[in-house]
């Protein structure tokens, strides 16, 4: 994707220049929360017409969102084996295995049957959550520290390792912090480019790669060559040296860095609509089961990793 990707999220070049124009043509929103900024900016990136594997939080949110707005025929899959399902405001599924996430499927199949889909190429993008993530873009949501003694257990793969091994374009979404980008993970639950170079492809995975890493400072691609993390574009406000000095190392920057334009007011109200439904009706159980808008629900391959990485130390 690279400087496609950053056109894609609605950036404008250079970073100095401001926001650039909205991608809808619409009224800008300046009241968006962080993680808006960053569910709103993975959104832009899904194109019509194309196939997303979706995990549950915000790539979820993100696809959803994408569909509503400017890619209709998006089609949504989740591991639970919903393969197109229709979304209800203010009920989006917490877990790929219960019914809100069948809601409308096109069609409803085995997590074997959704998983050998992947593996004979029928996916477009696949959208997941890090609880780790390297220079390498390398996914860690296994555990923190030392295997034997760990000081903290994610929820493992699900099935993130088999989304990011097939699925031809993959999308990371987690909140920028140091404690999350490290230099070396310290375990390779989902694999990026491994070790870098052409590791990822002489480890036999040559029908898929990683493209893009979107949080809620900025957007990251990938260094076709290194296979190195790159600093593409800036969310709205955010300055360059704020995203070094919350990335655990040193990271590439692009020749022509832009910043993403801010969301939209449509852009933010359909989000919001969706995450917490009619704010005018009544005990709305959308708003005591989702995070909110400053909380943390980036997702995962089939769970919250990322949100679970919140009981990582500062000092990690």
């Amino acid at each position: 994707m690279t400087e496609v990707a950053a056109r894609r999220a609605g950036a404008s070049t250079p970073a100095a220049a401001g926001g650039g124009s909205s991608p809808l043509g619409a009224e800008q929103a300046g009241d968006a929360t962080p993680v808006e900024l960053m569910t709103i900016a993975g959104s832009r990136l899904l194109r019509d017409g194309k196939v997303v594997f979706a995990g549950v939080g915000a790539p979820l949110e993100a696809s959803v969102l994408a569909r509503r707005l400017h890619a209709p025929s998006l089609t949504i899959v989740l591991e639970g084996g919903s393969i197109g399902p229709t979304m209800l405001p203010g009920l989006l599924p917490v877990s790929t295995n219960e019914m809100r996430a069948a809601h409308g499927a096109s069609m409803l199949t085995s997590i074997c049957d959704l998983f050998l889909y992947g593996q004979r190429g029928h996916y477009d993008y696949g959208f997941i959550g890090a609880g780790q993530l390297d220079q390498y873009g390398n996914v860690n949501t296994s555990f923190i520290g030392d295997p034997e003694r760990p000081r903290v257990r994610l929820p493992g793969s699900g099935g993130a390792n088999d989304i990011v091994s097939s699925c031809r374009e993959i999308l990371i979404m987690t909140r920028h912090e140091p404690r999350r980008f490290v230099e070396r993970v310290d375990f390779i639950t989902s694999p990026g480019y491994l070790s870098g170079g052409d590791a990822r492809r002489r480890a036999g995975l040559v029908r898929s790669r990683p493209v893009a890493v979107i949080t809620d400072l900025a957007l990251l691609g990938f260094d076709e060559r290194t296979g190195r993390l790159r600093l593409d574009a800036l969310q709205p406000g955010v300055s360059e040296s704020r995203v070094r000095e919350s990335t655990g190392f040193e990271l590439l920057v692009s020749e022509s860095l832009a910043e993403l334009a801010p969301p939209t007011r449509r852009e933010l109200n359909e989000l919001r609509r969706l995450r917490d439904g009619d704010p005018a009706r009544e005990g709305n159980p959308a708003r005591d089961r989702n995070p909110g808008r400053d909380g943390d629900s980036t997702g995962g391959g089939a769970s919250a990793a990322a949100a679970h990485a919140r009981e990582v130390t500062p000092d990690q």
